[in-house]
C-alpha cells in the first residue's frame, strides 16, 4: 500500500467512516476562518441517484481546530510530501464530525503519530473509535511504518480510554505548549 490523498476508510467497522484529504485551499481558508471560501473548493459528488457536497461546519473554524490547519498547511508547503499524511476530515455518512490524521511521514525508526479531534456536537458516539481505526488500518497497510504514536493530555480521559482500548501503551510524557501535560503512547504495528 502506498499513502495517497483518496479517502481512507476501514473495512473492520461496520460504521460508514471515512478520512478525506483536505487539498491546500482548503487547510488555507480554514486556517483563515474563512468557511465559504473552504465549502467553495470542497468538491461535489455525483453518483446516479443523488449529487452530494459536503457541509463544512462552524467548529473546523474554532479556537481548537484553526492553529491545526494553519500548522498543517506550512508544514504542507515545506514538504508537499506531506500532503497525505496531515489533515483530513472525519466523515461520518457523509457528515463532517471531526478531523484527523497523521502528524507527518514517518520518521527513520518508522514511528508516525496521530491526532484526531471530534465536534462537541458529535462526541461519545464511536466517531473517535472509527477515525483512529481508519489511521491504524492505514499505518499497518505500510511497511515502513513500525509504531503508532499518540498524545493526549493527561485530562482527555475519553481519548485515553479509546487509545488504551485500541492497544496503545504508555511509553513516557512530554510537555505540549497548547495542550500542557500529556502523556504518549504507542502502538507496534510491524
Amino acid at each position: 500500500m502506498t499513502i495517497s490523498t483518496e479517502p481512507w476508510a476501514s473495512q473492520a467497522t461496520t460504521t460508514n467512516h471515512q478520512l478525506l484529504h483536505l487539498p491546500l485551499p482548503i487547510l488555507a481558508a480554514l486556517a483563515d476562518g474563512d468557511l465559504p471560501s473552504a465549502q467553495d473548493h470542497i468538491p461535489t459528488t455525483t453518483t446516479t441517484t443523488t449529487t452530494t457536497t459536503i457541509q463544512l461546519t462552524p467548529y473546523l473554524i474554532g479556537p481548537e481546530c484553526r492553529h491545526v490547519w494553519h500548522m498543517r498547511g506550512t508544514q504542507i508547503k515545506a514538504d508537499p510530501l506531506e500532503a497525505p499524511w496531515v489533515a483530513r476530515l472525519v466523515l461520518a455518512d457523509s457528515t463532517v464530525v471531526g478531523r484527523a490524521g497523521f502528524h507527518g511521514q514517518p520518521d527513520d525508526d518508522g514511528v508516525v503519530e496521530i491526532g484526531y479531534a471530534i465536534d462537541p456536537l458529535h462526541r461519545r458516539r464511536g466517531h473517535a473509535s472509527a477515525a483512529v481505526r481508519i489511521m491504524l488500518d492505514v499505518a499497518r497497510g505500510l511497511q515502513r511504518v513500525k509504531v503508532v504514536r499518540a498524545a493526549v493530555g493527561v485530562g482527555n480521559y475519553a481519548s485515553r480510554k479509546l487509545l488504551d482500548q485500541s492497544g496503545f501503551r504508555k511509553v513516557g510524557e512530554q510537555w505540549d505548549e497548547v495542550d500542557g501535560l500529556e502523556d504518549v503512547l504507542e502502538l507496534s504495528v510491524a
